[in-house]
């Protein structure tokens, strides 16, 4: 997609498709800039009725032509932002470089509000957090469906959050995890069948009490000595003293 979408109007777009079922959130807005025509915009996305909805849906072969009429109804609201509450679409703090000393920089994939329940190539948006030892703050919200747009979805997903040092993820597969690592992020799991319903917050609690003693990976992507080794290295100085 040549041009940018808001978070604002990618939101309206994830959520009027998961009304619709099975319909992805790529799916509608390819069918939607047909019509439309670029940028999606929250002012054109409030002109969809249902009539113009089922006949784009229904033309391209998307959905089949029986999709209940109050489904159809309810996606078009969302479309037009009606229903959404500032709770699904979190509230972004300011920041600026270098603002929290010995941080480091976090995507964790979402689809719904701060939970960390996104699958990498599948989730409807990236978390951006600014993670130190003393404070997590969410510095920015980052829709995905522009990169879904991308000749290479899974390359364009690691040019997004190509900023962060370590990217939380539900489930992520081998090419990509390849792509994500060349993009310089290093890929973390975090299974829902260990962790459902697990928040970013809870998530990257632990991640702050690890960045206070790093293991050998961590220290690896703070460029610092791991914690563990610190004693070895202090023995290592006064055998030579």
């Amino acid at each position: 997609m040549a041009q940018s979408i808001t978070r604002e109007a990618a939101l309206r777009v994830a959520l009027a498709a998961r009304e619709l079922g099975s319909l992805s959130a790529r799916e509608l807005v390819s069918a939607l800039v047909e019509r439309l025509d670029l940028p999606l915009t929250e002012a054109k996305l409030s002109t969809v009725t249902v009539a113009d909805l089922q006949l784009l849906l229904q033309g391209d072969d998307v959905v089949e032509p029986d999709v209940p009429k109050e489904q159809l109804k309810q996606a078009v609201r969302l479309l037009w932002g009606e229903g959404i509450t500032n709770s699904e679409l979190p509230a972004v703090a300011s920041y600026s470089e270098g603002e929290m000393p010995e941080s480091i920089r976090v995507a964790c994939a979402s689809n719904r509000e701060q939970l960390l329940d996104g699958h990498y190539g599948s989730c409807e948006r990236f978390l951006i957090y600014q993670v130190s030892p003393s404070e997590v703050r969410l510095i920015g919200v980052r829709p995905t469906l522009e990169a879904d747009h991308a000749d290479d979805r899974n390359v364009a997903r690691a040019a997004l959050i190509g900023d962060c040092q370590i990217v939380y993820v539900q489930s992520i597969g081998g090419p990509a995890t390849a792509k994500v690592v060349r993009a310089g992020v290093h890929p973390v799991k975090v299974s829902s069948r260990d962790n459902p319903g697990a928040t970013a917050a809870a998530t990257l609690a632990q991640l702050q009490q690890a960045l206070r003693h790093p293991p050998p990976w961590l220290a690896r992507i703070m460029g610092v000595e791991a914690g563990s080794l610190t004693r070895f290295a202090a023995h290592l100085a006064s055998s030579d003293a």
